[in-house]
């Protein structure tokens, strides 16, 4: 039986709950990694990253994708990456220089949003390089987090979240510079006399 579709405007929908509760659980995580009860952190981490999975799998099969959906899922993934990233150096398990990097980027980008309104277009849609950028991250952190402990597990997870780290680390700036290039292409291409 199909689904009937949703408007793009509509606010009350599984998939932006989904993502509002990602958004709601943020000081939660924090808290946990501050606290260090890393295993609590972990599942977390890992249940919010099932529900950001779910919610795009729900919007667009149940026709639920929505304007806010496209502004809460990715400031879901960037607050609880930033989170994260305070976290984890706080508490010295990531070097300041990797918070740095991944902060950098996204401050970078923040700063093209105020030409995006200028010239009357909203944020760039989320680039599926940005998606594997995040994934990565969000696998490195908690595989990190798990690499404090003092066992063979915590070997192979240190090793392995490093790994995921330093590929996302990439992907992520890599998907700045893409996007980037998408904001000069459509300024470029923009007639002139648009721009107020």
């Amino acid at each position: 039986m199909p689904v009937e579709q949703a408007s793009g405007d509509r606010v009350v929908t599984v998939p932006n709950a989904l993502s509002a509760l990602r958004l709601v659980l943020v000081p939660v995580f924090f808290w946990l990694v501050l606290d260090e009860h890393d295993g609590w952190a972990v599942l977390l981490l890992a249940l919010s990253g099932f529900t950001d999975y779910l919610d795009g799998k729900l919007a667009r099969a149940w026709g639920q994708t929505s304007r806010l959906g496209t502004l809460l899922d990715p400031a879901a993934d960037r607050l609880y990456i930033l989170a994260t990233l305070i976290g984890l150096t706080y508490r010295d398990v990531i070097p300041l220089w990797l918070t740095v990097l991944l902060v950098g980027r996204d401050v970078v980008l923040a700063a093209t949003l105020p030409v995006l309104r200028r010239h009357g277009y909203g944020p760039l849609p989320v680039h599926y390089l940005g998606k594997a950028a995040t994934f990565c991250l969000l696998w490195g952190f908690p595989l990190l987090l798990l690499g404090e402990w003092d066992n063979d597990v915590g070997s192979v997870a240190h090793a392995l979240g490093w790994a995921f780290a330093i590929w996302g680390t990439a992907l992520y700036w890599w998907a700045g510079v893409l996007y980037l290039v998408q904001l000069r292409t459509l300024l470029r291409h923009e007639p002139e006399g648009v721009a107020a």
